[in-house]
């Protein structure tokens, strides 16, 4: 009885206050409810009071993905490869593996074989993304300066033979890596379009 309440909620995840309102229970029952769920693999736990039906995480599509990324660490916003892969600018393909920008903490979170991977930059470094379908994302050009950035800095691995340059704005390229170090500069210079 009470799984059929659950699918009821019509969100990609949910809480327990949302639990609670779907079975007429308490927040208690419901905190209880998840976590026995979710040990009979009813349900998935995607972080503290996060929880998703296993019947839906099984269907998710790359969009849902990436919007739970977005909500496991928070702030943070998609990028390097996820992104660029997203808007066609690598030839790259990551199968479930999901790769975020952050500015608390670098850390990786394994959700029922979805990798989620979070890499601190500093706070100055985190701009130019937008809200597209739902999802926090760095533009493509960002998307690519971040990739670039923790390259430069021994702590990513940029495909370059993957990426299809042609496809980013250089100009836009050109003003978004002005702040960054020179040894970013320097790497963007070596593989720039003639």
């Amino acid at each position: 009885m009470s799984y059929l309440g659950l699918r009821k909620i019509k969100s990609l995840y949910f809480a327990y206050n949302e639990v609670a309102d779907a079975l007429n229970i308490t927040s208690d029952s419901a905190r209880v409810l998840c976590s026995r769920y979710a040990a009979k693999d009813i349900l998935v736990r995607i972080k503290r009071n996060v929880y998703a039906l296993r019947e839906r995480w099984e269907y998710l599509d790359e969009t849902d993905i990436m919007r739970i990324a977005n909500i496991i660490l928070v702030p943070s916003y998609i990028s390097l490869t996820t992104a660029l892969s997203y808007y066609g600018c690598t030839t790259q393909i990551q199968q479930n593996y999901i790769e975020s920008i952050c500015v608390s903490k670098t850390i990786n979170r394994n959700i029922d074989r979805v990798e989620f991977n979070y890499t601190k930059v500093s706070k100055q470094y985190y701009f130019d993304f937008n809200k597209l379908n739902g999802v926090f994302i760095a533009s493509p050009e960002k998307a690519f300066i971040d990739a670039l950035y923790l390259t430069s800095l021994g702590r990513y691995s940029l495909d370059f033979s993957a990426l299809e340059i042609s496809k980013l704005d250089v100009e836009k390229l050109g003003g978004l890596i002005a702040g960054y170090p020179e040894k970013t500069k320097k790497l963007w210079r070596k593989h720039a379009p003639a």
